[in-house]
């Protein structure tokens, strides 16, 4: 790719997330160049918080607001569709990416990789989560998961198709396996910080079982539908 075409639209997905969307809008803002990162494109999947208006009075830069059918990887999607740019970086609502992200991703992608995510830690000091966390540094896709970001080219994300919008649930980790069966997988050094609400809604150990479950029942074979009826049954 050539230095001077590289530009990076921000993909976030939204339901219902007025307590959360004003504070990442900001530290999105506050911690990139507009050089660096173009436009931000939230698409909502029809809250009924005050999201779309929190969102419509952000004065900091001019956002993008699209709506599209309720589900992440519909959205995503949609927002990939929307995007202009040929750099692409999918970001979930609760998750606050380090200071100069923007010149993180660009490394990465002037030297030759087309996708990746950052490390990741948790807002909580349970001795779990920092361990969960500090294990994502490696490069494997068992670490890995959509609460870490993903950076990936617009060119090498249309190649594979997008987000399988079968997957109400798993989505992130159906693309991110695509991306390391084309041993297009890389993780940046710096950490990126994601809040730890559902373990605290639904409790840290009862939620890593339930994760385990799932990733067990995918590996098994079941199918998308199969996996988001265990979901609502046990975690939702």
């Amino acid at each position: 790719m050539t230095k001077g075409l590289n530009k990076i639209s921000i993909i976030i997905p939204v339901l219902n997330e007025a307590e959360n969307i004003d504070r990442l809008l900001r530290h999105l803002t506050e911690n990139s160049s507009s050089e660096n990162v173009s436009e931000i494109i939230v698409v909502d999947g029809g809250s009924s918080d005050r999201t779309v208006e929190i969102i419509k009075n952000f004065t900091l830069r001019d956002i993008i607001l699209i709506s599209s059918k309720k589900g992440r990887a519909k959205q995503m999607n949609v927002g990939a569709k929307a995007s202009t740019e040929n750099i692409l970086y999918f970001l979930h609502a609760d998750t606050f990416p380090p200071k100069n992200y923007d010149k993180f991703i660009l490394d990465k992608v002037q030297k030759g990789h087309e996708a990746g995510c950052f490390r990741m830690q948790f807002d909580s000091n349970h001795w779990w989560l920092k361990l969960t966390g500090w294990l994502t540094k490696f490069n494997l896709k068992v670490c890995r998961g959509g609460d870490q970001s993903l950076f990936i080219t617009k060119a090498l994300f249309n190649t594979i198709g997008g987000y399988n919008e079968n997957y109400t649930i798993y989505e992130d980790n159906i693309l991110i396996g695509e991306l390391y069966k084309r041993n297009q997988f890389t993780v940046i050094n710096q950490k990126i910080t994601t809040s730890a609400r559902l373990y605290k809604k639904v409790g840290i150990w009862k939620l890593q079982y339930h994760f385990l479950a799932i990733y067990l029942k995918k590996w098994l074979g079941a199918s998308a539908d199969e996996m988001l009826a265990y979901y609502k049954r046990n975690i939702t």
